[in-house]
């Protein structure tokens, strides 16, 4: 599966929230996010992702291993994805660095998740907020085949639309490299 998805910066998010609270009930959740390579960084020259998330809710925390494959479509850099919970944080952790990969970066996301229906779609829309960065961020998502990447993302766009964000917003940017650049 590819994992569709745009990220734009939020200009006005209580806006957004606003709107995105009439689609949907916010899950309050904070992902703390760890990123492995390979010691020669191969991972990260091949375009691919190799996480460890701890998510933390009100009422429960979960974790889920994520590996990501080179993107499928440049624009938007969407991905194939490959993902499982884990039982245990510390043992994956554990299995990683056994295996010989190593942590390269670390940091938290705090999010503001709503899932709803859309132009036939299931989406994810999650507002962020990364301590280390300055403003917030809207990624939404759907999982889908390859093959429908390209109208998964026409309907994405159109989401946006909806939410008060325009082509000018969407940036490539990812939290791995802003948060690297930011620690200098």
């Amino acid at each position: 599966m590819i994992e569709a998805e745009l990220k734009a910066r939020v200009h006005a998010p209580e806006a957004v929230m606003r709107l995105l609270d009439k689609r949907a009930p916010a899950r309050i959740e904070v992902y703390r996010d760890t990123y492995y390579d390979r010691p020669d960084g191969g991972l990260e020259k091949a375009d691919e992702e190799l996480r460890v998330r701890t998510v933390h809710s009100v009422d429960s925390t979960r974790t889920v291993l994520t590996f990501k494959s080179a993107a499928v479509d440049e624009d938007s850099g969407s991905k194939p994805e490959h993902e499982t919970v884990v039982a245990d944080a510390d043992a994956a952790h554990a299995i990683l660095r056994g295996l010989g990969h190593v942590e390269v970066i670390a940091f938290e996301k705090r999010c503001r998740n709503y899932e709803f229906e859309a132009r036939g779609r299931r989406l994810l829309a999650t507002l962020v907020r990364v301590p280390e960065l300055d403003g917030t961020f809207l990624e939404v998502e759907t999982l889908v085949d390859e093959d429908e990447a390209a109208a998964a993302l026409d309907d994405i766009r159109t989401v946006l639309t909806d939410l008060g964000i325009g082509s000018e917003d969407l940036t490539r940017e990812t939290y791995t490299g802003a948060v690297a650049a930011q620690r200098g």
